[in-house]
C-alpha cells in the first residue's frame, strides 16, 4: 500500500491532535512547506513533570522522536524507505518551563543521502538537535539515526502488477 502525500499543514494539525502528543503537552508549532524544517514545543504541566518537578525525560525524548524521519521521508518522496534506526539523548540541565526543539534538514544532507542510495545502497545518517529552554539554555542533546534506501521494484508494487498481467 502506497503512502498518500500529505501537506505540512495537515500533518502539523494531525500531530497536535495525536493522543501521545496531545496528552503529553507536545505541540508541533511549524513544519516548513518544503519539509526542510520543523519546530516543536513541550510545555511543563502537572501531568508531564517527574518526581522532582522538572520535565519527564520520556516526554523530552518523545518531542524529538519522529521529526528527522518525517522530514527526510517527505523530502525524498515515495521512491525511498525511511525508518528510525537508533537514538541517543543526553540530559544536560533540568527543564523547568517550556522547552523547544528545532529540526533543520538542509539540501546538502539530502544530496548525500541520494548519492549513497542511488545504486541501491543503504544510508545510515545521524542527525542532531538540541532541546532548549525559552532562555536558550540547553536542556538536552538528541541524536537520531535513520535507515534510508531506495525502494526496490517489489517494494513499489511492480511485482504485484506484473503478476496480475500474467
Amino acid at each position: 500500500m502506497s503512502r498518500r502525500p500529505i501537506s505540512a499543514r495537515t500533518l502539523r494539525r494531525a500531530m497536535n491532535w495525536w493522543p501521545p502528543y496531545l496528552f503529553s503537552g507536545v505541540r508541533v508549532l511549524r513544519f516548513a512547506d518544503d519539509w526542510s524544517s520543523a519546530r516543536v514545543r513541550l510545555r511543563l504541566r502537572w501531568f508531564n513533570r517527574n518526581y522532582v518537578g522538572t520535565h519527564f525525560g520520556g516526554s523530552l525524548f518523545a518531542m524529538n522522536d519522529p521529526f528527522w524521519m518525517l522530514l527526510a521521508m517527505n523530502r525524498l518522496g515515495r521512491d525511498y524507505i525511511v525508518w528510525d534506526k537508533a537514538a541517543e539523548i543526553d540530559f544536560v540541565s533540568p527543564g523547568r518551563g517550556d522547552v523547544f526543539a528545532e529540526f533543520e534538514l538542509d539540501e546538502d544532507r539530502m544530496e548525500e543521502i541520494r548519492r549513497i542510495t542511488a545504486d541501491g545502497g543503504t544510508a545510515l545518517p545521524w542527525f542532531e538537535n538540541e532541546v532548549l529552554a525559552a532562555d536558550g539554555t540547553v536542556v538536552a542533546r538528541v541524536r537520531k539515526q535513520l535507515y534510508v534506501r531506495r525502494k526496490r521494484p517489489v517494494d513499489r508494487g511492480f511485482a504485484k502488477a506484473e503478476s496480475a498481467k500474467g
